[in-house]
């Protein structure tokens, strides 16, 4: 279950590596209630322990979302770049 979307900064989750290259990294909290079980991230980790009534409500969040971002006449707001790692000479 969707429960919210952070608006700062969310350590931790996999849309750092966007937000790291200058691209919108968008994060979906979930609802936690299956989030640290012993399949989570594993060989088990599979589409067949998702929740139907889960999947229904994130679609009804992030279709209209995707669709309007896309069609958004101005791109998303990125965060800053982080400052480059300085060269060896």
């Amino acid at each position: 279950m969707l429960i919210g979307v952070p608006l700062g900064w969310s350590p931790g989750t996999d849309h750092l590596s966007f937000d790291a290259v200058g691209l919108p990294g968008i994060q979906f909290i979930q609802d936690p209630v299956e989030y640290e079980t012993r399949t989570h991230h594993s060989n088990m980790d599979a589409y067949d322990r998702a929740q139907p009534s889960d999947l229904m409500q994130v679609v009804v969040v992030i279709a209209p979302f995707v669709y309007l971002a896309a069609n958004h006449e101005e791109k998303l707001p990125r965060k800053p770049l982080p400052d480059p790692l300085p060269t060896i000479p």
